[in-house]
């Protein structure tokens, strides 16, 4: 994952050549988005004025997209992504699996989110997830024990990636049966990719069907996205990665936060439960802006909170998805910021940048 700048881009758009996938179809049509006059905010750091080109240029962006009332007004692409390039999505599909256990619940397939993970994955049972819930799974509670450190070799996240790596069937839940407990589950927020996983596991479980399928049917169709979307797989035909190296088109990231703007709405269909996208958008964990990779305030239903209070997708290197419901503005971010150790030669706080410019949009979208 920890890739050289010159390699970032070429593997972030061709993920699907690197892992096995699943396609998540599109529908017979896809929703138009109208073009409203193109915005050219401005935004500050430090006593630096920034405009949009420096914004791409010093975060190493490859797709910008702004939309406001469902309409396009910025779109921009760069380090070789195309319209109809799925980029990687890294760890903003945890948000958009999290949404598939609202469909679940809309069509009565799962009760409660007090139900225990074990109860519906019996390769589970007998570990610490016999005390763990659907809730704590979505709020990053499990009290599992887990470490997201990507330079140690050793950390979980790194085995859960080798085991992936090397296609093992069975080998991620095997993992996650294996690690103890560490924290009584709902008593602390600490962020587990592996958590996501398993509630990949646990929707197609309960849907009786894979993520991919789920997803096409559900939202992904109905709410006429533009372009096949995919879920990159542990294995050859096996079980989808809810939690990371998915592929999407940014117009269809972008139609993705225009869903969740809308409250899971299309046309005169709900298809996510009254109240979920809200519940998905309140902090259940209240966190240190400076102690996440985003600056996030809290943390909802695995979408990240920002102070002022949108709910926002969040991935490795710079992926996100921001979703203001009270400005009604989706902005997407693709891209490629420099990891270890060649971001210390770039000197650029990634995180500040980022929200410096979203506060940058919303001011440019009231002009």
């Amino acid at each position: 994952m920890l890739l050289p700048p010159a390699q970032q881009p070429v593997a972030y758009a061709n993920v699907d050549a690197i892992f096995a996938t699943r396609t998540i179809r599109r529908g017979a049509r896809s929703r138009e988005l109208a073009r409203g006059a193109e915005i050219a905010p401005r935004y500050k750091v430090g006593e630096r004025d920034y405009g949009v080109s420096d914004y791409l240029n010093r975060g190493q962006v490859a797709g910008l997209l702004v939309l406001h009332d469902g309409t396009i007004r910025f779109e921009r692409y760069a380090l070789g992504l195309a319209e109809a390039t799925r980029w990687t999505s890294m760890s903003t599909v945890k948000s958009l699996t999290a949404m598939l256990v609202g469909v679940a619940m809309a069509e009565g397939r799962i009760g409660s989110l007090d139900e225990t993970v074990s109860a519906h994955l019996p390769a589970l049972r007998g570990s610490a997830y016999d005390a763990v819930t659907i809730r704590h799974l979505l709020t990053m509670s499990s009290g599992v024990r887990w470490s997201e450190d990507y330079t140690d070799r050793q950390s979980e996240v790194n085995r859960y990636s080798k085991s992936l790596g090397d296609k093992v069937p069975g080998g991620v839940l095997a993992l996650m049966r294996s690690l103890p407990a560490e924290a009584p589950p709902g008593s602390r927020f600490a962020y587990c990719t592996g958590d996501t996983y398993v509630l990949g596991c646990l929707v197609s479980a309960v849907m009786g069907e894979g993520l991919s399928a789920t997803m096409s049917r559900a939202i992904w169709s109905p709410a006429g996205m533009e372009f096949d979307a995919f879920y990159t797989l542990e294995s050859d035909g096996g079980q989808e990665i809810g939690g990371s190296r998915a592929g999407l088109a940014l117009r269809d990231f972008g139609r993705f936060g225009q869903f969740i703007l809308e409250d899971g709405i299309v046309g005169d269909r709900r298809i996510l439960p009254e109240g979920w996208v809200a519940q998905c958008g309140r902090r259940h964990f209240a966190l240190d802006p400076s102690a996440n990779g985003y600056g996030a305030d809290g943390y909802g239903y695995s979408w990240w909170i920002d102070p002022d209070g949108s709910m926002v997708a969040v991935g490795f290197a710079g992926q996100s998805i921001y979703v203001n419901h009270a400005a009604r503005t989706v902005i997407v971010t693709l891209s490629c910021w420099p990891q270890p150790p060649f971001a210390a030669a770039h000197g650029i706080d990634f995180r500040t940048e980022r929200r410096a410019f979203h506060a940058g949009v919303l001011a440019a979208l009231v002009r």
